[in-house]
């Protein structure tokens, strides 16, 4: 086993149940007892653990590459002022089209990644994001193909 920081302890039938989870996280618990060689109480078990204890935050969709390669992403750095951030990331995390947001260190204090259908809807959500309280100033640049994903 190995042992985390946060104190949970991950073993290779863990790590084999999230590589399976990354690939289809609404695979039924059956399938995935099978490909694990556990009782699917043996699944469920390590799931509500995983989930409450570790790695697992929740569950998402994986968008099908046709609609994904139509969205338009751009990497946002935001410079903020200092007694704002708190609330700016609020601000950014309500945003529909925010699709993580990272501290960095530098001029900027954060850099978002947006996405939107079309880049009328892209200019929107970056000025929008430009005219939060607490933005000072911001720098986009605008994804133009996707080399290696993971």
């Amino acid at each position: 086993m190995t042992a985390r920081k946060d104190n949970l302890s991950l073993d290779a039938v863990d790590e084999q149940l999230l590589a399976l989870l990354r690939e289809d996280a609404r695979q039924p618990v059956a399938s995935l007892a099978r490909a694990l060689k556990l009782s699917r109480t043996g699944v469920y078990a390590r799931l509500n653990r995983l989930q409450k204890l570790g790695p697992i935050q929740g569950f998402t969709v994986k968008l099908k590459p046709d609609y994904d390669r139509r969205l338009i992403r751009a990497h946002v750095m935001i410079k903020v002022a200092p007694k704002l951030s708190r609330a700016t990331e609020r601000q950014l995390e309500a945003m529909p089209g925010l699709r993580s947001l990272y501290t960095v260190s530098g001029e900027h204090d954060l850099i978002a990644m947006v996405e939107a259908e079309d880049v009328g809807k892209l200019d929107a959500l970056i000025d929008t994001i430009g005219s939060l309280e607490g933005v000072e100033k911001t720098v986009s640049s605008i994804l133009l193909s996707s080399k290696l994903q993971r």
